[in-house]
C-alpha cells in the first residue's frame, strides 16, 4: 500500500508543479554538495538531479539550500514544496508535514497549495497503526484528508483522498469492533452494544467491512440480555443486506440454537426495521 501511495504522490507532485516549473537548462552535478553561494538555477537543478536519483535526504537538503540562499525567489517557493515531498519519500513524516504547513502558511493561494494539503494527509495516512493501538494518527489522517476533499473537491488529490478516507473509516470501525468484542467477552453487554451500534449506525462506517460482524455481535449481545425483538431486528437487517455473508450464517445458527424465530423481510419491512437502520 505504501509504495503505491508514494507513486501516486509523485504523479501528483508533477501535476502540482507543472504550471510553475519552466524548462530548466541542465547543469553538471558535482559528486557531493558544496553549499557556497551559487546561482539559484544551478542550486535548484542540482537538487532536482538528486530527486531524480531518489536520493531523498540529500535532495531535501539541497532544496533547503535553495531557500536559504535565495529566500525571496520563486525558486524558493517551489523548493519549499519539493523539500516536503523529499522528506515524505524518506519517511520523515513529521518534517514533511511541517514543511507543507509552512508552505500553506506563507503561500495559501499558490497553485501548489492543494498538493501541500494532500501531502499532510498522506504523511498521516502512512503512519496509521494497527487497530490494537491508539488511533490518534488515524484521527489526524481523517481530518487532513477530509480537508483536502472539502477545499479541492474536483481535484485529483480529492479523488485519491476519498479512496484513502474509506480505508481510514475502516480502521476506525475496526477499533470500535475491537473494543466491543472486549466488552462482550467480559459480559459487559450494554457497553458492547453501544460500540456495535456505532459501527452499524454511523453513515461513514456503513461502507466498511466490519458491518456484517457488528450486526452479528448485536444479535449475540441482545440474546445474552434477553432483548429478543432487538436481536430479531439486527438479524433481519443482516440477512437483508448481507444474505450470503459468513456472519449471517453464524447468526442464523445462533438464532436457531437459542430457539428464537427469524423474522422475514416482509414482516421486517412492516415493522419499519430495515428503513430505520439503513
Amino acid at each position: 500500500m505504501m509504495h503505491r501511495s508514494k507513486r501516486l504522490t509523485q504523479v501528483f507532485l508533477t501535476l502540482a508543479l507543472a504550471g510553475s516549473l519552466g524548462a530548466c537548462a541542465g547543469q553538471a552535478r558535482e559528486q557531493r554538495l558544496q553549499y557556497q553561494e551559487q546561482p539559484v538555477e544551478q542550486l535548484y537543478n542540482r537538487a532536482a538531479d538528486l530527486m531524480d536519483e531518489r536520493r531523498w535526504t540529500e535532495a531535501a537538503l539541497a532544496f533547503e539550500e535553495v531557500e536559504r540562499q535565495h529566500p525571496y525567489s520563486s525558486w524558493a517557493r517551489r523548493s519549499m514544496l519539493m523539500t516536503s515531498y523529499a522528506k515524505y519519500q524518506s519517511n520523515q513524516y513529521d518534517e514533511s508535514i511541517a514543511a507543507a504547513r509552512r508552505f500553506i502558511q506563507l503561500h495559501p493561494g499558490n497553485e501548489g497549495a492543494p498538493y501541500a494539503y494532500y501531502l499532510i494527509g498522506i504523511c498521516n495516512f502512512e503512519q496509521i497503526m494497527d487497530v490494537g493501538r491508539d488511533q490518534k494518527t488515524t484521527e489526524l489522517t481523517l481530518d487532513a484528508l477530509t480537508d483536502v476533499v472539502r477545499r479541492f473537491p474536483q481535484s485529483d488529490y480529492a479523488r485519491d483522498a476519498r479512496l484513502k478516507l474509506d480505508m481510514v473509516y475502516d480502521q476506525l470501525a475496526g477499533k470500535e469492533m475491537e473494543v466491543g468484542r472486549f466488552y462482550l467477552n467480559r459480559e459487559q453487554h450494554l457497553s458492547a452494544i453501544n460500540r456495535f451500534k456505532k459501527v452499524v449506525g454511523d453513515p461513514n462506517f456503513q461502507r466498511t467491512s466490519h458491518v456484517p460482524e457488528a450486526l452479528h455481535r448485536l444479535v449475540e449481545a441482545y440474546l445474552s440480555v434477553g432483548l429478543i425483538e432487538e436481536a430479531q431486528q439486527s438479524a433481519a437487517v443482516l440477512g437483508y443486506n448481507f444474505p450470503g455473508d459468513k456472519w449471517y450464517q453464524r447468526t442464523y445458527a445462533l438464532m436457531g440454537d437459542s430457539g428464537v424465530a427469524q423474522v422475514g423481510e416482509p414482516e421486517a419491512r412492516r415493522r419499519g426495521w430495515l428503513s430505520r437502520l439503513f
